[in-house]
Formats: structure tokens, sequence, C-alpha cells
């Protein structure tokens, strides 16, 4: 398939949507119209409405196999509505997140099992993986603190424990560990100018290798 795919991961706080934002406007001024940026769950009408019911606050009585679906469902209508077809027009794909998010929050902060949740997205993908996976890490505590400070609308994975997320954070580093080829670590305890820039020269780099 032509085009190319890059998904941007990160915990809750480590300022991963703000930075594909960033790079997103850098593009536009730049005046490249062969950019889709999408993001999870989401991304499409379908997506979208399965988004609202999984970040629900009052939606308490979800079953985590429940919630594993579900992203799973939107991440399949995702790929089929929006991902593909943009690849195949030689189009660069940013998602804001991915398989390794479902891996991370659903295998190992809901203790389902990351294997598991890795192969039900397999079904879900039929194999489609991200050619760069941008990973901008954060301490937990520090993400969380972020989030109390600056973020208004609390979902119900924000509002999950510490433990929990230092249970996602430790899937991730685990993923990056496993997949060095693929996922980039960006450390987001840096000035955030300097967290776009890094990862700006990745995207760079890699269209370059094209």
């Amino acid at each position: 398939m032509a085009g190319l795919f890059i998904s941007f991961e990160g915990p809750d706080g480590a300022g991963k949507t703000t930075v594909l934002s960033a790079i997103t406007e850098r593009f536009k001024a730049a005046k490249r119209t062969d950019i889709l940026v999408t993001r999870e769950p989401g991304g499409n009408q379908i997506s979208e409405a399965i988004r609202k019911i999984i970040l629900d606050p009052q939606n308490t009585q979800m079953d985590v196999r429940t919630e594993a679906l579900l992203y799973a469902a939107s991440r399949r209508q995702l790929i089929q509505e929006t991902i593909r077809p943009a690849l195949a027009a030689d189009k660069i794909v940013l998602c804001d997140r991915f398989v390794d998010s479902s891996v991370a929050y659903q295998g190992a902060g809901r203790e389902i099992g990351e294997d598991a949740v890795y192969q039900m997205n397999q079904f879900a993908t039929e194999g489609l993986t991200p050619d760069l996976t941008i990973y901008v890490d954060v301490p937990s505590e520090v993400g969380l603190a972020r989030i109390k400070a600056h973020r208004k609308n609390v979902d119900r994975l924000d509002a999950e424990a510490l433990s929990f997320h230092k249970r996602v954070r430790a899937a991730y580093l685990r993923l990056a560990d496993k997949f060095p080829e693929r996922i980039v670590t960006v450390d987001a305890t840096q000035p955030v100018a300097d967290v776009i820039d890094q990862a700006m020269t990745l995207i760079t780099d890699k269209i370059k290798q094209q």
C-alpha cells in the first residue's frame, strides 16, 4: 500500500495531542495537501459515535472486555473508511493513538492481557501497522498532575487511579523495547517546543526515507 502511516502514542497528560496539533499546523503552513490527521477512537461518524460511548463518564458499569471490543470496532471503521483510502491515495496519515493504546490501556491498565488484546486487534486491523510510532513519554505522576491542572473535562480513563496509569506506562515502555524499529520514544518532561521539534524531525526523516 502507498502512503505513510504514523501514529502518536503516550500516557494521559504526556501532551501527545498538543504535539500532534502543532505538527499539523506546521504542515498547513507549508501548504502540504497530502496530510490526513485523524484520531482514535473517532475520526469518522461511526467511530466518533463509539467514542462518545467509551469515554462517557456516566458509563461506569462498562465491562472491561466490552470497552476493549468497542475500541477495536471504532478502529476497524476508521481503517476501512478513513485510513486505508488515504494511504491508497498516497497520503501521509497522522493518527492520534492506534493499537498500542489498546494493548497499554485495556491489556495492561484493565489487566485483560496485553497479548490477548493485541491478537484481538489483529482481527480488527488485518495486520495494518504504522510505519512509525512516536511515543511521547512522561512519568504517570507528572501526567496526572498536568491533567488536574489543565484539563477541564475528565473522561473515564483520566479518572482512573495512579496504579492504573502506571500499568499503562509500563506497557508502553515494554512495547517500545519490543518494537524499536517502529516505536521512537520522545521525553515529554522537556519543554513542549523541544518535544514538538523532535517529533517533527522524526516525521520529516521518515518522509525522506520513502
